[in-house]
């Protein structure tokens, strides 16, 4: 079950570090994780959830640890990032302007695609929260997008 979780689960740590290795060291730890607990998931239906919940909480503790100065990697998932290279910049320079718990919002809708309703359950907040954050957070990146269309 995890195993099939897993370029998903390599998606979202990828955004968060945009590096293949520290991607994958995200993911092996995010199922370590998972298989010593997951006697404590009680309904199979939101195991996804759980497991996002692990891969996301255990990107954000990387990255505060490591202090790494986040970089992009050049070579970018096929089918993942945006066709055109200055696009994958912009994106991911604007996601880099968000809060931690902006990002992981916008992340998780609209990069992983999961309904409001399972993103809340991932950030441990309220349905109306979370759609706050996502309204905000929008207007943010397109301000953001819209300062670098400007500058061209």
């Amino acid at each position: 079950m995890i195993a099939s979780r897993q370029d998903r689960l390599y998606r979202i740590a990828y955004t968060y570090v945009r590096n293949k290795d520290d991607a994958l060291e995200i993911v092996q730890e995010t199922i370590y994780r998972a298989f010593i607990s997951v006697k404590k998931v009680r309904e199979p239906q939101y195991f996804h959830t759980w497991l996002t919940k692990i891969a996301v909480n255990y990107a954000l503790e990387y990255i505060r640890k490591a202090k790494k100065t986040v970089y992009i990697d050049n070579d970018y998932e096929a089918g993942y990032a945006p066709e055109r290279t200055e696009e994958q910049i912009d994106l991911h320079q604007a996601l880099d302007s968000l809060d931690e718990k902006s990002k992981t919002v916008i992340i998780l809708r609209y990069f992983e695609d999961l309904p409001l309703k399972d993103v809340a359950e991932i950030v441990d907040m309220s349905l109306s929260s979370v759609k706050s954050i996502v309204y905000r957070a929008l207007a943010k990146l397109n301000i953001h997008l819209n300062e670098g269309e400007d500058d061209e």
